[in-house]
């Protein structure tokens, strides 16, 4: 497999995302119906593959963003900042008092428990990022004078507006032209397209995208709803998992975007909200691997999971150009980030390649 990257001392960054941050403001173990206080995150999916690519992988990451220019715009850059990625490319846009220009977008979320799922609740239409359009955003000078090793962006971002329609074809355009590696999460949100054209635009922009990309990431209602590829043989509820269809449908994508160099789907079994079966495949060369099984998974808080999956992965592409490794890094980091709260990844690099390597959750003193 030859993703032909880009040499890192030509590079500003090894890897940037754009997309969506949202202020995430989550009740810890209680309802967001019934709170009384909220603890503030930062999150978004293709912001939070570029963050655990900095903080668990240690990687020079940069997010592609718009804020409104206010007081929880800054609250965002700051969240950012701690993270470790770099706050440089983001688009102020000027807002009035109230938001009636542009807003920040919010994102309530309960982690859910046993019998009770996760729980989500998107406040985010108006915001910078929706109606930023690609002559906000200099690609030409990101790709081409700064350089960029990677690009990841995904499905939920451009599902945001028909100004992130072109916002992102725009910028996968850039970044091939300068030969950036395109990582592209599809991450179907059907709620989301439905303002602006339902299935039939989610599958017109994503197949224009897919032309571009070299990573495709999904699941199966994502690369059944925006690439038109069905799965045989499938429970219609997803209860048991059918191996042998995925990788006929990932077979399938490969066949008709020769441009795929990797293909990398989560698999998960649901449970309750606190126990998954956990595991992911992977295309490339013309074959799959499947990663290490997660059985019995326990997990604290499922939002985020696959996006960890994702930046394990693409470290894992970088640094060793192995697919079987790469699909064992995503998963692996996948499994730990959701042992803890937020969105975003408190994995350690060696923590996730312990788990690799099959260490057990005794005490370490």
């Amino acid at each position: 497999m030859e993703l032909n990257l880009r040499p890192k001392e030509e590079c500003r960054f090894d890897a940037v995302s754009l997309g969506e941050v949202m202020l995430r403001l989550d009740p810890g173990e209680g309802r967001i119906r019934t709170a009384r206080s909220f603890r503030a995150w930062e999150g978004g999916g293709e912001y939070n593959v570029i963050r655990g690519l900095h903080k668990c992988f240690g990687m020079d990451t940069a997010v592609i963003t718009a804020f409104a220019d206010n007081e929880v715009g800054k609250l965002m850059r700051d969240f950012i900042e701690q993270g470790g990625v770099n706050t440089d490319l983001i688009y102020w846009k000027k807002t009035d008092g109230i938001g009636r220009i542009c807003r920040n977008g919010i994102n309530f979320t309960e982690r859910g428990f046993g019998i009770r799922g996760a729980v989500g609740c998107s406040d985010r239409a108006n915001t910078a990022i929706s109606q930023a359009t690609p002559e906000d955003f200099d690609f030409e000078y990101i790709f081409g004078k700064l350089g960029v090793r990677w690009l990841h962006t995904g499905g939920i971002y451009a599902a945001l507006s028909e100004q992130a329609c072109e916002t992102v074809i725009a910028a996968c355009k850039a970044a091939k032209k300068y030969g950036t590696v395109v990582s592209y999460d599809l991450n179907y949100r059907p709620s989301m397209w439905s303002a602006i054209g339902g299935l039939d635009k989610a599958r017109e922009v994503n197949r224009e995208v897919a032309k571009y990309v070299d990573v495709m990431i999904g699941n199966e209602e994502d690369f059944t709803a925006c690439l038109g590829f069905e799965i045989e043989g499938n429970d219609a509820n997803l209860k048991e998992l059918n191996i042998d269809g995925y990788k006929k449908m990932i077979g399938k994508a490969a066949e008709t975007y020769p441009n795929f160099k990797v293909v990398a789907t989560t698999l998960r079994t649901v449970k309750t909200a606190t126990v998954n079966d956990w595991k992911a495949i992977c295309w490339a060369d013309g074959e799959i691997y499947q990663s290490k099984e997660y059985n019995g998974l326990e997990i604290m808080d499922r939002v985020g999971g696959g996006d960890s999956f994702a930046s394990g992965l693409v470290y894992g592409l970088m640094t060793t150009g192995d697919a079987e490794k790469a699909v064992n890094y995503g998963a692996a980091h996948g499994a730990l980030a959701m042992t803890t709260p937020g969105d975003t990844s408190m994995a350690s690099v060696n923590e996730v390649e312990a788990i690799m390597g099959g260490a057990g959750a005794r005490v370490k003193r």
